[in-house]
């Protein structure tokens, strides 16, 4: 009898584990249906062949997986969370904010992110309204110029995190309103959903946190770096 209660209590357990998995997944999926934002569904083959996969800086290693590993580095280094403005620019190395994530990230890949959007802001500052007056100090660093650029130049994909197949290591997620931004892991959780690696200035930087986030913060954008023109 014992057993049985035992056998019992883990099934009901388990049951409810799914039953909340499940009323997760309805509930999610019933907001990405109200709050869907600029959400596009692309077969990740299209746009990525993995028999000839890029790498900027030639060092054997994929651009994506670079990517990916350089915001860990971030993530490792534990910066100091601090906003500010900086003659220059950059932030010292042990200074950061979740958008510094991304052009560390892309630095280690090969790519000088703040010369690339300094030049598309200066040559299409119709398309970065938060940037009427361009400002090569700070325009890198704020999330909002940075998803103007990817939606200017990058592959768009799903904004529906249970679309599992179309999230890769190193693709970029930019959450509404806009104002947080991170890169996608090559760690996943029991449902095969990827951690994400951000700076909020919390003490786990490469976290289980998209399904919580994509529920209560919505996906404004998922970016993968091709350029898409």
């Amino acid at each position: 009898m014992k057993k049985y209660r035992t056998f019992l209590k883990l099934n009901l357990t388990a049951i409810s584990l799914n039953l909340m998995v499940s009323l997760m997944m309805g509930l999610y999926n019933d907001a990405i249906s109200k709050h869907s934002i600029n959400e596009t569904s692309i077969d990740p083959a299209i746009v990525l062949d993995a028999t000839n996969l890029p790498d900027k800086d030639k060092d054997g290693i994929d651009d994506f997986t670079d990517i990916m590993l350089g915001a860990r580095e971030d993530a490792l280094n534990m910066v100091t969370y601090y906003d500010s403005y900086y003659s220059g620019g950059y932030p010292p190395d042990n200074i950061g904010v979740c958008s510094d994530v991304i052009w560390r990230a892309l630095k280690a890949a090969g790519y000088n992110f703040k010369d690339l959007i300094d030049a598309d802001i200066a040559a299409n500052p119709e398309a970065y309204p938060n940037s009427e007056i361009p400002d090569p100090n700070i325009d890198f660093r704020r999330t909002r110029n940075l998803k103007a650029y990817f939606e200017r130049h990058l592959v768009k994909l799903t904004n529906n995190i249970y679309e599992i197949d179309q999230w890769l290591p190193g693709d970029i997620v930019v959450f509404y309103p806009d104002t947080h931004i991170g890169i996608i892991s090559d760690q996943k959780n029991f449902m095969g959903i990827p951690y994400l690696i951000h700076n909020t200035g919390q003490l786990d930087r490469e976290e289980d946190i998209m399904m919580y986030a994509a529920f209560n913060s919505k996906i404004s954008g998922h970016y993968r770096w091709i350029n898409a023109k």
